[in-house]
């Protein structure tokens, strides 16, 4: 019986062809490196992020469930955890109606492990007398790649498939392989794909009944799995918190640890995944930020993400990959990733960042002021070394004591910080600035990295003079370059362009410089000032473009949206700097989110103002969760109730 592709099954997903889906609406459950994707009543197919994926690959794209042909009314979507989902149904079809009460209600629960999926479905009857009931699962096979579903290409083509005893189906390509068991279960294929899977249930008389399935894969060409072991951070004891920032740390918490992964090529060194459902792999910048967010509370994370990324750090020039010696690695994939629209193709490992190195550096020095061990730290010299190098020999292309960066494969990114997308450096006017761009917060990070690398290897009795007077230099040059005079006080420029003109739209980057020793006092209480004035701060969090700017746009990527990690960095700053109040009313709107997001703050959202009304805006296309914007949490925890984290580092 096929039921695929009638008018009554699983129908085609509404999003237009090319375009990437939208996922705020979304319900996920993961343990990377895979993640379950549905709507609110635990179906999937009607959205097109829905399915289940493993290492970058949908292995199922679409799924429901029938209850004697019908689906059920959905009530209520619990979720337990990250890893865990329960779909709550009402049955009244299968009633006699006595009273308005309904008798009969069913549980999906949907548990999601490193390799596969298991799903359970229970039904809860208080009837007199028993039922017996067919229970139909009817889902699809599917082997599309993540960044075809991302990009709106994703077509699904029927796999390899085989019925198997007892009780199962494979399907499978060169490189994946999935197995669904459906124990007691009748199987049977319906073409182009589909599987109908289908038990008959007895249900005693004011009792239930239980059926369950599990979808496990693997893959040849995966570079990332999962971590092992426990959770290698200590859980603060919040209950003297404020209870919406408790939350919020302990949702945080949670799903952080469903993030922690290790690389294939490094086994046994964790680092946390970006985030679901595009990045369930190491990137760099990603990785560093949130380990160095969660040092308030331990140097396990910390020390495996400097050692993963310390085993990928470059050794050669390669135009193609963007490496170079010493530098830290920018992302990792199983394959190519190909963005047509943009002209964008990245290799598997990919160098294409000016700012990890910089960042590894000095997260290497906050792990040993942390209380890392001697024994830990020294093994890595040799990686900062080389990293400070790098600064100096390469991220300085053309000697003049500032870190710029320019893609020179010509299908790389053009833009090479956290704010990466092609349209986030501009004029106040809205035209594009022109490479090499030089940004201001990566001249604080690497002001910062070879202050705190000095220090770092004359603990270790090796000279870091060399190190001290490059960064003075480069604070000089940034002192005479970046500073714009403005009727309502000077600020740093996002950037410098190709002709070493400072770009004068005001954005959240400045936030970044905050906290790294780069800025005098007087110039540490002007960007104080912009952070917490109107054009920037909208009440949720600080906007990544002034309103004032001629590009903004509360929607825009990185020109005007809110991103969480991006305003407790400035927190961070504005904590480390004196700048208590202002750091307490960012960290305040930030909280205010969390609870809009039942304490799973997205990637970005809206820049709108607070004052609208209502709720923040989603952002439709943020990953959630994420990994830096649920480490934010504990960076607010520890900039404004730093009495909570004793031992606090820096």
């Amino acid at each position: 019986m096929v039921l695929l592709g009638t008018k009554d099954a699983m129908h085609d997903s509404p999003a237009p062809s090319g375009l990437q889906p939208h996922i705020h609406d979304g319900v996920v459950a993961l343990r990377a490196p895979t993640q379950a994707w549905s709507r609110a009543d635990g179906t999937m197919g009607d959205g097109p992020i829905d399915g289940v994926y493993h290492s970058d690959v949908r292995v199922v794209d679409r799924m429901r469930v029938l209850v004697d042909g019908r689906p059920g009314e959905h009530i209520a979507t619990l979720v337990d955890d990250a890893s865990t989902v329960r779909f709550i149904a009402l049955h009244r079809e299968l009633e006699v109606r006595e009273t308005a009460d309904p008798d009969i209600r069913s549980t999906l629960t949907r548990s999601v492990g490193p390799d596969g999926v298991t799903h359970a479905f229970e039904i809860d009857s208080r009837l007199g007398r028993p039922l017996e009931v067919e229970i139909a699962i009817e889902l699809r096979a599917d082997l599309s790649p993540m960044d075809a579903v991302k990009g709106g290409r994703a077509v699904s083509t029927a796999p390899r498939m085989a019925i198997e005893e007892p009780a199962s189906i494979r399907w499978h390509d060169d490189a994946v392989r999935v197995v669904l068991s459906a124990p007691s279960a009748d199987i049977e294929l319906t073409g182009n794909g589909g599987i109908r899977i289908a038990w008959v249930l007895e249900i005693p008389a004011r009792g239930s009944g239980i059926v369950q399935f599990t979808i496990t894969a693997e893959d040849d060409l995966a570079v990332v799995r999962a971590a092992t072991g426990p959770t290698p951070w200590r859980t603060p004891d919040l209950r003297d918190a404020d209870d919406r920032l408790a939350r919020w740390v302990a949702r945080a918490l949670q799903d952080l640890d469903a993030l922690r992964m290790q690389t294939t090529l490094a086994p046994g060194h964790e680092f946390l995944a970006a985030g679901a459902p595009w990045y369930l792999t190491l990137f760099g910048r990603d990785a560093i930020w949130s380990a160095r967010m969660l040092l308030p509370l331990g140097t396990g994370i910390a020390l495996g993400t400097l050692r993963a990324l310390a085993t990928l750090q470059g050794r050669a020039r390669v135009v193609e990959t963007a490496e170079q010696p010493g530098k830290i690695l920018h992302e990792l994939r199983r394959a190519p990733l190909e963005i047509p629209d943009e002209d964008v193709t990245l290799p598997p490992r990919y160098y294409g960042t000016v700012d990890a190195t910089p960042l590894w550096v000095t997260l290497l020095a906050e792990t040993a002021d942390a209380g890392a061990a001697e024994a830990d730290i020294e093994p890595l010299l040799p990686n900062l070394e080389a990293a400070l190098a790098w600064m100096r020999d390469y991220g300085d292309s053309d000697g003049d004591g500032l870190l710029e960066y320019v893609d020179e494969s010509g299908h790389g990114l053009s833009n090479q910080g956290w704010k990466d997308s092609g349209d986030s450096v501009q004029w106040r006017d809205g035209a594009l600035a022109q490479g090499p761009i030089a940004l201001c917060e990566v001249q604080a990070y690497a002001f910062e990295a070879a202050m705190r690398g000095a220090d770092l290897l004359e603990r270790f009795g090796r000279d870091g003079r060399e190190w001290r007077e490059w960064a003075e230099r480069l604070a000089a040059r940034f002192r005479a370059s970046f500073w714009i005079d403005d009727p309502d006080g000077a600020y740093p420029a996002i950037a410098l362009d190709r002709d070493k003109r400072p770009v004068d739209t005001l954005t959240s980057n400045l936030g970044h410089l905050l906290g790294t020793g780069l800025l005098d006092e007087r110039e540490r209480a002007l960007v104080a000032k912009r952070l917490v004035s109107p054009e920037l701060d909208s009440g949720y969090g600080l906007r990544t473009m002034s309103t004032r700017s001629a590009g903004y746009w509360a929607l825009s990527y990185h020109g005007g949206s809110v991103w969480t990690h991006d305003t407790a960095i400035a927190i961070r700053g504005l904590a480390i700097d004196g700048f208590t109040a202002e750091a307490e009313r960012l960290a305040e709107g930030l909280i205010k989110a969390a609870v809009a997001y039942d304490y799973r703050v997205p990637e970005l959202h809206a820049g709108d103002s607070i004052a609208h009304g209502g709720t923040p805006v989603p952002y439709p296309a943020a990953c959630r969760p994420q990994a830096w914007s649920a480490a934010a949490a504990v960076t607010v925890l520890a900039s404004t109730r730093p009495d909570l984290l004793p031992g606090l580092a820096r």
